[in-house]
């Protein structure tokens, strides 16, 4: 048994509950495992790893017992609750958007820039969704080719905005079978049979917070401050599982086979491209586990040199785009002994 103090502060959501799974299937060893959510919560019991663990209310004493604190909660409540955690010692993986940006917090996708774990001074974000995604797909391409610039179109399943999307969907689903009335609370329009562009506040310039996010963080996890992104958020009628369609432009040229070569050798990738038999990447396929699927890898024919490349990928939100890339930090910080305490 590790002697790791362990902590999931909003444990009751889609990503804290899919955090406590991924901690049973990877075996982490922990002392102890306190749970933390809201007021509304407290008190529920919960059956994990053969134990009976009781949710406590988040409040400025939950981490006097603490090490490492998996952090699941809004970036309001992260930026208030976080900086008390590591003032009392502990270290702090985000999945939240409030530090990713920070200067001295370091962005991490394990299998791209685990090392960068090691600068931490006592806060580690998880990156969004769709980077992450992105960027497991295409880290070894870059390695071998050097990435300056991407046209990124995602379609983002509804679990994207928690329990509340993933129930919206379903709902209004049912309701149009049986011709009742239609809510929008989740999203800005109905979600059911339709395509959103749309996710998070627009800036001056008409692009999306999300949009932007591809580029900001991006450029941090990849260490290269002159990538240049442009991107388009669609919020789509899936339930879990985000798509993308990514367009690279390179520094040096690369046949398809060669990239195909790289993408299967990539860790966290699984190539899934046969054209003939009518396999690619889908939605339904990568949902519920961790290997973001890349194929349709294709030379972009709008260019004339070799050195721009289009491909598709698929990877399950809330595991590899948020749970599981959060407890593979962790494994990273027991590894390297990085915690703090």
């Amino acid at each position: 048994m590790s002697n790791i103090r362990l902590g999931i502060l909003g444990a009751t959501g889609v990503v804290g509950e899919e955090m406590m799974n991924i901690i049973k299937e990877k075996s982490i060893k922990y002392k102890s495992l306190k749970l933390l959510a809201s007021k509304k919560s407290a008190g529920s019991v919960v059956d994990f790893d053969d134990k009976k663990l009781i949710i406590e209310e988040l409040s400025e004493d939950s981490f006097d017992d603490l090490d490492i604190l998996l952090v699941a909660v809004s970036s309001g409540l992260s930026r208030k609750y976080s900086p008390i955690a590591v003032k009392k010692g502990v270290t702090i993986i985000d999945n939240s958007s409030a530090f990713r940006l920070e200067e001295d917090v370091p962005l991490v996708v394990p299998e791209v820039n685990g090392d960068d774990i090691d600068n931490h001074k006592g806060i580690i974000a998880n990156p969004n969704c769709s980077t992450i995604i992105a960027l497991t797909a295409l880290n070894k391409l870059n390695e071998f080719a050097g990435i300056n610039r991407m046209i990124v179109s995602t379609y983002q399943a509804v679990s994207g905005a928690g329990a509340k999307g993933l129930s919206e969907l379903q709902e209004q689903i049912s309701n149009l079978e049986n011709n009742e009335e239609i809510k929008n609370e989740a999203f800005q329009h109905q979600i059911a049979y339709n395509l959103i562009p749309h996710i998070g506040p627009f800036n001056e310039e008409g692009y999306s917070e999300e949009e932007m996010k591809m580029q900001n963080e991006g450029r941090k996890i990849l260490h290269n401050p002159s990538l240049k992104v442009n991107c388009t958020c669609v919020r789509v009628p899936v339930f879990r599982s985000h798509s993308e369609s990514i367009t690279i432009e390179m520094d040096k040229e690369i046949t398809v086979e060669k990239a195909k070569e790289i993408i299967a050798g990539s860790p966290g990738v699984k190539l899934v491209d046969d054209l003939e038999n009518n396999i690619y990447p889908m939605p339904l396929d990568t949902s519920n586990q961790d290997l973001i699927y890349v194929g349709r890898i294709r030379k972009d024919i709008s260019k004339e040199d070799d050195k721009s490349l289009t491909l598709w990928c698929c990877g399950d939100q809330i595991r590899k785009g948020a749970a599981t890339n959060a407890v593979q930090i962790l494994e990273k910080v027991i590894e390297k002994k990085a915690y703090r305490n």
